[in-house]
């Protein structure tokens, strides 16, 4: 539910611009660091597998910033169900970025978009990921994580 505010609420903002395009002005909001642009759909068992290092990537590493695209095109209730059951905590883009970056959209899911700082495609990744090769995708060094006692 979170992801879902924070995305009303960037979405909200960036309406105050006069950009036409508020997922393009949400994007460039983001130049500086690293962007992860997620697609994922409630009928892909990889992408709820990975949604977990995603997360993780998010919370660990200050300078990426994780978005997902639900590639079904979901919206409202339905959504906001499945973010809260599949525990996704990054925000989420109101429309898929694709055109925007001058790129396909994905045939494969998971697929996971990798912008550089100067938001330039740098890599895409297809199938499902690990926080480890999400960090060396975006050029982090790994961190130790915490498992819990």
């Amino acid at each position: 539910m979170r992801a879902v505010l924070l995305l009303v609420l960037s979405l909200a903002l960036t309406g105050c611009t006069d950009s036409v395009n508020p997922t393009a002005a949400y994007l460039d909001d983001l130049r500086g660091q690293w962007v992860v642009i997620n697609y994922w759909a409630r009928w892909c068992k990889p992408c709820i597998e990975e949604i977990p290092e995603l997360n993780q990537l998010d919370q660990l590493y200050p300078q990426v910033t994780v978005v997902g695209v639900n590639y079904d095109g979901t919206t409202g209730e339905e959504l906001a169900s499945s973010v809260k059951s599949f525990g996704i905590e990054f925000a989420l883009l109101a429309e898929d970025p694709a055109t925007i970056l001058g790129t396909a959209r994905p045939l494969v899911l998971p697929t996971t978009i990798i912008l550089n700082p100067q938001g330039q495609i740098n890599e895409t990744l297809v199938g499902p990921q690990t926080l480890a090769s999400l960090a060396q995708a975006t050029r982090q060094k790994m961190v130790e994580v915490d498992g819990g006692a």
